[in-house]
């Protein structure tokens, strides 16, 4: 325990936060009454370490996790459209003027969202791909517990738009959006949310990016020499590395151009590389291919490697008759083309890649190459991957 009070049972309360959009008490009444209890070294420890607010209410904890630079990976993995999201916040809005348990119907929030739609074409509901974004829409936030389904079925909205369905409001609605530092009509980009963020202390500020790289990101790369933020891990690696694995479960790995969080036990809502796909082993794999073939494909001065398309289908083939038999059906039969994109893809999501599909180029970062892997000598002895 330190001097705050941080004890076993707030590593675990903090864990929770970091994974959780909010923990709701009428869903986790354990964890929520877990992080009540814990409430004064858990607000301490995240507005030293991480400049965050905790939410504490009688019905539910919110830690408002705001990253030091969005990315990709961290939208709504449901959502397939920019569409979606702006549905989404239509929808948002709408519940924001409705009471605890007041009822409404399908065509009253359709009628408000497509009043509301800020965007020219506007909102058309006769068309089926706006019919699916909102039913991708409505359903997280049913996910989040923002409105209950009393009667009907959402997903006959695909087919038909006269479907009705009644819906319930609930209390949380009007905390689901978190308070922003400065009026969002004044600013002229999503950019400058940030900027009106930072610390004026930028010791503190530098602190505060660091611990959201590393807990927020799959990883943080080294950007160039006079990288700050990098400079910062290397040179109190020590002290960051007894704080995260005092307050965590977590353990800092520094390596030259890249450092990262592992877990030695993941929990069920740790979300953790390799992860329980396919996709996982292929990558393993082309990493340590690359290893052998430094020569071929030498790192960067940033510990990047570039490869064309063509080079990275060329290796791809040449893994697949090495380690074919072991690869699942989807991958074996799948052209280099459509397995390229599909990891390529998922690397993205890592941080272990950068692709420019406009000329070809695809950069390997230096996450994936202190990650490798392969099969046992004697894999191919078994039956092929289903």
């Amino acid at each position: 325990m330190d001097k705050n009070g941080f004890d076993e049972q707030s590593v675990k309360a903090l864990d929770l936060l970091l994974h959780h959009y909010w923990i709701l008490r009428s869903e986790q009444p354990e964890w929520h009454r877990l992080i009540r209890e814990r409430e004064k070294p858990l607000r301490t420890y995240l507005r030293e370490r991480f400049g965050l607010q905790l939410h504490i209410h009688p019905q539910f904890v919110k830690l408002e996790k705001i990253p030091a630079v969005p990315e990709a990976f961290m939208g709504i993995a449901e959502f397939e459209e920019p569409l979606d999201y702006a549905i989404f916040c239509c929808a948002l809005a709408f519940l924001q003027d409705k009471s605890p348990d007041e009822q409404f119907l399908l065509s009253e929030m359709c009628r408000d969202i497509q009043e509301d739609y800020p965007a020219e074409p506007g909102i058309d509901w006769t068309l089926y791909i706006h019919r699916k974004s909102l039913i991708r829409a409505l359903r997280k936030l049913m996910d989040f517990g923002l409105l209950w389904t009393i009667d009907g079925e959402l997903a006959r909205f695909d087919r038909n738009e006269e479907q009705e369905v009644l819906y319930e409001a609930t209390e949380y609605g009007r905390y689901f959006m978190r308070t922003f530092p400065a009026d969002l009509l004044s600013m002229d980009s999503w950019q400058e949310i940030p900027d009106a963020e930072h610390n004026p202390d930028p010791e503190l500020d530098r602190r505060h990016r660091v611990y959201r790289k590393l807990f927020f990101s799959p990883g943080v790369e080294r950007d160039g020499d006079g990288d700050s933020d990098f400079h910062y891990i290397r040179n109190f690696r020590g002290r960051l590395s007894d704080s995260i694995e005092e307050h965590s479960p977590y353990r800092l790995r520094v390596f030259r151009n890249t450092a990262f969080l592992s877990v030695e036990e993941p929990r069920q809502h740790h979300t953790v590389f390799p992860m329980q796909k396919a996709a996982g082993d292929l990558i393993l794999q082309l990493s340590a291919e690359l290893r052998k073939r430094m020569d071929q494909f030498p790192p960067g001065p940033d510990g990047a490697v570039i490869l064309t398309e063509g080079e990275f289908d060329h290796l791809l083939g040449e893994m697949r008759e090495v380690y074919g038999s072991g690869w699942t059906k989807h991958f074996r039969d799948g052209t280099p083309a459509a397995v390229r994109a599909e990891l390529i893809d998922e690397m993205i999501q890592w941080a272990m890649a950068d692709h420019e599909p406009e000329n070809g180029m695809i950069r390997i970062l230096p996450l994936a190459g202190v990650l490798a892997g392969g099969y046992p000598d004697d894999f191919n002895e078994g039956s092929e991957t289903p």
